[in-house]
Parts: structure tokens; sequence; C-alpha cells
């Protein structure tokens, strides 16, 4: 059971220097660093340092590894409100009939009735109402924008990479080394950055040796990347996210001989989300999902996990912390930041294993 340190949002900071977020990607892709968790039954100072090329190791054939394939948007939008001014929209999800969420800044300047002119072009939008849950605003496209796919074109003429405000380049390269090797469904705002370390040369390799490949897709939105600012985690709560997990993956991890490996807090929060809506059992599923996962967790499919370096006091902290622990986890983080890791969604590499878990929350 979790402690009351658990379930206060404060116990989840720590100190970043800034100059350990990473501004760039390495490449080769598999070449960023590995911190590689050490069992329970192990000090922090068993700790190892490798490469994520070094997966090639550590998995076993049979395992299966747990991929999220969204697409990542160029989602963010220069416009000019109609009395001239500059503004942005980034789109998040959409409503129906061409009406998209989107998060404006200025967001103040943005009222309802307010037509925008998306820059360099004569596309018209208009802004109908603000939306409660988010703060954001709710946009009138063109009505044949009706999802991903179909808005898809129009962003690729005017939008921009969504990076993180904590990156400061600008790099047309961004638009392919912001997105997965695997990734196939559009719809993201934001990359699932684990699954930005596999080189092609990697998932080759991990697949001659026996290890599986599923693909789940969250379409990465304001609930992965939103801030936490409930105190008492008890009574947290997180915007939902449309995740399809399909019958061909449920199928490979009830057939798994190995271990089943989540790439990414957001293929924890799509496998865990179908099993919690449908009983506790992993079941094909589409749809969305709001789940919190903090300490004291129950894990339902999920054994070990691969996952980035997260922000402080964020939601991600929680879910890593369900599996291994606060304060390990707090520690593991202080001795990446002692040898030097890059933090954040360019940065390296945290390995999991099922060893390194908490006895009871994750499935034999």
């Amino acid at each position: 059971m979790p402690d009351s340190l658990d379930q206060q949002l404060s116990s989840y900071d720590y100190h970043l220097p800034p100059e350990r977020i990473a501004q760039a990607p390495v490449e080769p892709r598999h070449d960023a660093r590995l911190l590689i968790s050490p069992g329970q039954a192990d000090g922090v100072r068993a700790v190892r340092h490798q490469k994520v090329w070094n997966l090639l190791e550590e998995l076993r054939p049979g395992d299966l590894l747990v991929v999220n394939d969204t697409r990542v948007l160029k989602a963010r939008l220069k416009v000019r409100r109609s009395g001239g001014g500059a503004s942005e929209l980034l789109v998040l999800e959409p409503r129906g009939e061409g009406q998209w969420l989107c998060l404006a800044r200025p967001a103040k300047r943005m009222r309802p009735g307010d037509l925008l002119t998306i820059e360099g072009t004569a596309i018209t939008l208009r802004v109908l109402h603000e939306d409660p849950a988010s703060g954001g605003r709710i946009v009138q496209f063109p009505l044949d924008c009706r999802d991903a796919e179909s808005i898809e074109a129009l962003l690729n003429q005017c939008g921009e990479v969504p990076l993180p405000p904590y990156i400061d380049r600008h790099d047309p390269a961004d638009a392919e080394r912001y997105q997965t090797r695997y990734a196939d469904r559009p719809g993201a705002v934001a990359a699932p950055t684990a699954g930005l370390h596999f080189s092609d040369e990697l998932l080759a390799g991990l697949q001659r040796k026996g290890v599986g490949l599923a693909r789940i897709t969250l379409h990465v939105g304001l609930g992965t990347f939103r801030p936490v600012e409930t105190e008492d985690l008890t009574q947290l709560e997180l915007h939902s996210e449309w995740i399809e997990v399909n019958a061909s993956v449920v199928e490979a991890i009830q057939q798994c001989r190995g271990r089943v490996i989540a790439v990414g807090t957001t293929s924890v929060r799509a496998l865990e989300g179908a099993a919690q809506l449908q009983g506790g059992v992993l079941k094909p599923f589409t749809g969305p999902v709001n789940l919190v996962i903090q300490p004291g967790y129950r894990f339902a499919v999920v054994q070990g996990l691969l996952t980035n370096f997260h922000l402080p006091k964020s939601s991600l902290l929680l879910l890593v912390s369900a599996l291994i622990g606060r304060e390990k986890l707090l520690a593991l983080y202080a001795e990446a930041i002692d040898h030097e890791y890059r933090f954040f969604s360019y940065g390296d590499a945290m390995w999991i294993p099922p060893d390194a878990v908490l006895p009871g929350v994750t499935p034999n």
C-alpha cells in the first residue's frame, strides 16, 4: 500500500539542472544511453549504464514489446486574428463536424465568434466557444477536417511539429526525427518518446532474436503532457486520450512465452486502460481512457517498461513509481543526473526489467 507521501504531488519533485534537458536527439537513435534499474533486492549502486542498443542483450527470445504506433501531427498552427494580432493554435482532438479542441495562445484574446486566418493561406477558422474542462477553445475548421486522417493534409501544408516548450531548437529534421520508425496512425500532438530510440537496425536485430512486436495506438494529447495541479493525488483526474487495442495485440499477449514489456508510458496506459475498463481482463478496445496509474495500482498486463526520464511532478512519474516505488525512482533519477544523462523527450532512457518491479504489482 502507498504511504501518505506517495499521495502528495510535492513528493514527486526533483531538481534538474537545465543543461541536462536534451535539446537534440542522438544519432543513431539506438546510441542513446540506457540506465538499467537494479532488482528490488539490490541497492541503487547496482544500477547499470549501457546504451539502448544493449536491449539486444537484455531482452530474451519470446519477450513481447508493445509499442505505440501513433504519428505526430504538425499540430502547431500560426494564425492571425481578425484584428491582425498573431496567435497560435495547438490542434488537439476532433469534436465532430470539423470542430477541434485547440489550446490557444494567447488564450484570453481568442473569444467566441473571432475569425482566425492561417498564416500564409486564405483558410479561415472560427472560434466557437471555450472548453471548460481544458481551458482550450473549440475551433471550427473546414467541414472536411473531421478526423486526424482528413486534417493531416492541411496540417502538413500549414503546421509545424509541436516540440515541447523546453526544446529551443527549430530544425526541419524534427518532422522525421520526432516520429518513431513505426509511426503509422496520425493523431498525436506529442511523440511517444521511449519509442524514438528504436532504429531500423535495432528493430531488425530484436526480430532476429525472437522478440515479438505488438502495436497499440494511443494518440498522445492533453492527458499526457498537461501539468498535474492537484496536491492530493487521491483526487487526481486526467484528461482522456483515445486508444485502440485490437484483437491481434490481445492474442499476442495471451500467447507470449516470455515477458510483456511496454515501450513507453503511453503503451502502459493503453494496455492497462483497456483491461481496467473490462473488468481487469485485457480484451480488444477502442475508445477514450482516463486511467490514473500511481503507487498502489495493480497492473493487469504490463510486466516491464522501457521509458524516458520525465518531468518533475508529472503523471508519468506517478505511473513509473507504481512499478518500482517512489523512493527508488527518485534515487535512480538522482543517479542519472549525477551521471549526466539527458532528460525528457529527446533524452536517454531507463529500462525497468520485471525483476526490478515491486513484488505483487504486476502479473506473474
